[in-house]
C-alpha cells in the first residue's frame, strides 16, 4: 500500500536505513525505495532483500551529495511518502541536499525527518518553509538544536513548552520523543503517548519509528494520525519486547520483530 522513498543511509551507517526500510515494508508499504550511495549496496541488498534500491554514484560513494537532488526529485514524483535523514552523515554537501529536497515546492510530499536530517535542518541558516504534510520526529538532543539551546536537559525541563516552540517554529507535526512521547500540531492540543519503556533508548530505535511513519503517510493517513498511531505502535512493540527479552537487552531489530503483533493487536481491538 503505497512507495516510500528513504532518502537514508551512508558508509559506516547503513544500519540506520536498513531499520527504516524494514519498518516501512512492515507497515505495510507496497514498496520501500532506498536512495542511498553506491558503497553501501552490498549491505542494503543483504539486510533488506525486500527493498529496492536507487542507488547514487559508483560503488566508491560514501554519501548522499547535492549534486543527486535531480535524480531524487524524480524518485519523489513516484513515491507516496518520504523518510529523509536515518544514517545520512553531517557532510556539507549533504546538508544542502536535505535542504534542496525538503523546499522543493512543486513536489510537496508527505515526509519525515529523522536523525541527520534534523541536524542538518538545525545547521540551516533560517528556518526554512517545510510542507503542512512534513513531521519532525526529534529526541531531545535534536530538539534542543533545532531550538538553538545549549543542552537536551534544557528539553527536558518542559517538553510541552519545547513542543509548543518546535511546532510554531517549523509549523509542522512534531513528535518529541523520550518518556511519554509527545505529539504536536498546528491549532491542535498535544497529544501524549503512554506506550513504551526506556528499553527503547537503543541505537536505531528511531529509524525503526521513522521508517513506520513512513508507512502510514504513504497508505494515506494524515501527518497528526499517522503520528500518534506510528508512536502508540512503536511503544506497544518495544513493550512486547521488553517483556520478551528484559530491557536492558533490547535492540532496534528486536522491537522491529514484534511490530507485526503490535500492528495485529491494534486491528483487533479497532475492529
Amino acid at each position: 500500500m503505497g512507495r516510500v522513498l528513504l532518502v537514508a543511509g551512508s558508509r559506516g551507517m547503513a544500519g540506520a536505513a536498513a531499520l527504516a526500510a524494514e519498518a516501512a515494508l512492515r507497515g505495510g508499504a507496497g514498496y520501500a525505495v532506498v536512495a542511498c550511495p553506491g558503497s553501501i549496496a552490498p549491505e542494503m541488498t543483504a539486510a533488506v532483500p525486500g527493498a529496492l534500491l536507487r542507488l547514487c554514484g559508483e560503488s566508491t560513494r560514501e554519501t548522499l551529495l547535492a549534486e543527486d537532488g535531480p535524480a531524487l526529485a524524480e524518485e519523489m514524483t513516484k513515491a507516496q511518502s518520504l523518510v529523509l535523514g536515518p544514517g545520512l552523515g553531517m557532510e556539507e554537501s549533504t546538508g544542502r541536499l536535505v535542504l534542496d529536497l525538503v523546499c522543493r515546492a512543486d513536489l510537496p510530499l508527505p515526509m519525515v525527518l529523522d536523525a541527520d536530517g534534523l541536524n542538518h535542518l538545525a545547521c540551516a541558516e533560517a528556518a526554512p518553509r517545510l510542507p503542512d504534510s512534513a513531521i519532525l520526529t526529534p529526541h531531545p538532543g535534536e530538539a534542543a538544536k533545532l531550538l538553538g539551546m545549549d543542552s537536551a536537559a534544557r528539553v527536558q525541563e518542559d517538553r510541552d513548552a519545547a513542543l509548543a516552540h518546535l511546532v510554531e517554529k517549523f509549523g509542522a507535526v512534531v513528535l518529541l520523543k523520550g518518556k511519554d512521547t509527545l505529539v504536536g500540531a498546528p491549532s491542535l492540543p498535544p497529544w501524549t503517548n503512554r506506550t513504551g519503556n526506556p528499553g527503547m533508548a537503543t541505537a536505531g530505535s528511531g529509524d525503526v519509528l521513522s521508517g513506520l511513519l513512513g508507512a502510514l503517510l504513504a497508505r494515506g493517513l494524515s501527518p497528526w494520525d499517522a503520528a500518534r498511531l506510528a508512536a502508540h505502535l512503536h511503544g506497544q512493540a518495544g513493550d512486547a519486547c521488553a517483556a520478551r527479552l528484559g530491557r536492558e537487552s533490547m535492540l532496534a531489530s528486536d522491537i522491529l520483530e514484534d511490530l507485526p503483533r503490535a500492528i495485529l493487536d491494534f486491528q483487533c481491538s479497532s475492529s
